[in-house]
């Protein structure tokens, strides 16, 4: 039509369309390498360092931690459930990767590591959110899952005995982890979970 204009789209137009995700991407970034340097820190010096020292670690600004986790008790309460992700969200990969018997030790040593890392978490956010909390039932139905799946796959393979529930084998691998608190915490749970799983494979069905 006359006097109509096609209107083409000024190189100032792209940039505000694009730059919302750049800062999304940015922003993502920085909020997994937080989680990643408070979850390492608080497994070498305990839960207490400053938060000043981990936006040190991660090379971030102190403001940038603030608006990620607006206090202490938030990034303790994101470490957590990041710890539990890579706990039960790695299970697949040990299946496809490990003999059945050999997945389900790999993940017991792993949730023995695990609950090195969090000891100091735990004790801090029930003080903070209650022991009854969301955070700690819905943790533990997921690991509760990532045995059940372990623990199918090597019955069915004829690798472990029949007879072993999910909640008893969590709640003895947390009784070993719980009474090793010191300095030999690392060497005498491995043997402990060693002798664990030894147990496991007597009377399995292959054996």
């Amino acid at each position: 039509m006359a006097g109509t204009k096609t209107m083409t789209p000024s190189p100032s137009a792209d940039l505000t369309v694009s730059t919302p995700r750049i800062l999304r991407a940015d922003a993502r970034r920085n909020h997994d390498l937080l989680l990643e340097t408070a979850g390492a820190l608080f497994a070498q010096k305990g839960i207490d360092v400053s938060l000043e020292e981990i936006a040190r670690t991660a090379d971030v600004g102190i403001g940038t931690l603030y608006r990620h986790f607006p206090s202490r008790d938030a990034l303790n309460e994101a470490v957590y459930r990041r710890e539990v992700e890579l706990l039960c969200d790695g299970v697949d990969e040990l299946i496809a990767t490990n003999s059945a018997d050999d997945a389900l030790a790999a993940w017991m040593g792993a949730f023995a590591t695990y609950v090195a890392r969090k000891r100091g978490m735990a004790v801090a956010l029930k003080s903070a959110l209650g022991a009854d909390a969301e955070l700690f039932s819905s943790s533990r139905r997921r690991m509760i899952a990532a045995l059940d799946q372990l623990l199918a796959n090597a019955v069915s393979a004829g690798l472990i005995r029949e007879d072993v529930d999910s909640e008893d084998l969590l709640s003895a691998m947390s009784g070993i982890c719980m009474a090793s608190p010191d300095a030999a915490f690392a060497d005498r749970t491995r043997r402990l979970v060693d002798l664990l799983i030894d147990g496991l494979r007597y009377r399995a069905a292959s054996r």
